[in-house]
């Protein structure tokens, strides 16, 4: 019990405002809206899965939201040439993988500190993108949106597909020598060397793997809409960071869950719907977004200070 404190207390939050909405906005359990929501934060979900991962090994990445945008207009470039949809899914996680190989090659390669090195490659890929598009959207075929399905079928392919991927992620990192590796490195990286285990390869694959992710949400945010916009992607490093530190993973690395990275991502995605449903103003969102962020990490500083004493 004391071992997931953190992610039962989000879960209870989580509780707490759908039996509010159950009571005071009924309206919001409506199963169209619902699965529309779910659809639109499928792809943060797998972001912020990759997200868990890096920050777990002690580092963190900015740049995804602009790595998405690179990766969502390479997909319609790709799917506007009548590429077939297999093989630009496959191009954009690929894509993804390389821009992620770039990150992890500075940060694990050179020992270079992540916060630096993302928040550069977040304005390198942005400014180029910029200049390589001029703000024009990008028109997809009709065969990409929803991959082929309907509307219904591919909004529950989309959902299902992100939940299995947080499914076999959640269980890998906890059975599997791979997911253990990331936890050792984060904890204590010098101790894990002193193991047997090659913290710099763990860390490179680590940003690797977050790009393969991105390039992966990227597509499936493509197959949501008829154009890409070259700007998509704009805010999402922030939201992804925010659901992996609510959900419970620890900011200094080596502690977290990936199930409690989902329980976060619901909270925050559903104080919009929420303010909507009973009719408060929107500006609230962000504010109350925050001060749940602020109350997740002043509830880590103060289980990680009474850990160490």
């Amino acid at each position: 019990m004391t071992r997931h404190f953190r992610e039962l207390s989000v879960a209870g939050a989580l509780i707490l405002v759908l039996a509010a909405l159950a009571i005071f906005a009924p309206g919001f359990y409506q199963p169209q809206p619902l699965l529309s929501l779910a659809t639109r934060e499928a792809p943060t979900l797998v972001v912020a899965c990759g997200m868990a991962l890096v920050i777990i090994c002690r580092q963190i990445d900015i740049s995804v939201g602009s790595q998405f945008a690179v990766c969502s207009v390479s997909a319609g470039l790709l799917a506007a040439q009548n590429t077939p949809t297999a093989l630009v899914g496959l191009a954009a996680i690929g894509i993804g993988a390389l821009l992620g190989a770039i990150n992890g090659t500075l940060i694990a390669g050179l020992r270079l500190p992540s916060i630096v090195v993302t928040l550069a490659t977040m304005v390198t890929w942005r400014e180029a993108l910029r200049l390589q598009r001029q703000g024009a959207f990008v028109n997809l075929p009709d065969r990409l949106q929803w991959l082929g399905l309907s509307q219904s079928s591919g909004q529950w392919v989309l959902v299902a597909a992100a939940v299995a991927l947080l499914a076999a992620l959640g269980l890998a990192m906890r059975h599997v020598a791979a997911g253990r590796f990331v936890y050792a490195v984060g904890t204590d990286a010098e101790a894990a060397r002193l193991a047997g285990m090659r913290p710099q390869l763990v860390t490179f694959l680590t940003f690797v793997f977050m790009g393969a992710l991105t390039g992966l949400a990227a597509m499936m945010n493509v197959a949501q809409s008829p154009q890409v916009d070259p700007k998509s992607g704009t805010g999402l490093e922030l939201k992804a960071i925010a659901a992996v530190v609510v959900g419970g993973v620890a900011i200094s690395g080596g502690r977290g869950t990936l199930w409690g990275v989902f329980v976060g991502l619901l909270l925050l995605a559903c104080v919009s719907p929420a303010l909507t449903h009973l009719h408060v103003e929107a500006y609230w969102e962000k504010a109350i977004q925050g001060a749940i962020i602020l109350l997740a990490v002043v509830a880590d500083g103060v289980r990680t200070r009474k850990t160490d004493r």
